[in-house]
């Protein structure tokens, strides 16, 4: 069974090529991103559903470039999260088995979601540090 080339100038062998798809996404980052400079809020930029390859991926990861701020999360998997030399334009990239990319998105704002501790997760630590400090007190009193 012979398979087809998918535009018959290029052969299944050669490598993807740039499609024009990170421009695309670069300019939809700079409309979202005036947006929330104007007041808005707007939803990430899912990349991982987007038709780009692999030229694309580092076009665009280039052209955004890298910022100040830069973390690492370990929760259910892996997270990088790193602002762009853009203020307010964040990429995030999730890691799944085998360090394989899950999902990668771009964010706008201040901070990207995953960086924001949740209310109940403050709380469960508001439980456990006065437990811990009671916990101390009461050690001190008895070595008293």
């Amino acid at each position: 069974m012979t398979t087809q080339a998918l535009h018959p100038s290029v052969s299944p062998q050669e490598p993807p090529r740039l499609t024009g798809m990170s421009e695309a996404v670069l300019a939809e980052v700079a409309a979202r991103l005036a947006e929330v400079v104007a007041g808005a809020s707007v939803p990430p930029i899912d990349l991982t559903a987007m038709p780009l390859t692999s030229e694309d991926r580092a076009d665009l990861e280039q052209r955004l470039g890298r910022g100040e701020v830069f973390a690492t999360v370990e929760s259910a998997g892996r997270s990088q999260i790193w602002e762009t030399q853009f203020s307010g334009v964040w990429f995030v990239r999730h890691f799944g088995e085998n360090d394989r990319i899950a999902s990668e998105c771009i964010e706008f704002g201040a901070a990207p979601e995953i960086l924001f501790s949740h209310r109940a997760d403050m709380s469960a630590a508001a439980r456990r540090l006065a437990a811990a400090l009671q916990s101390a007190d009461a050690r001190e009193k008895t070595d008293h």
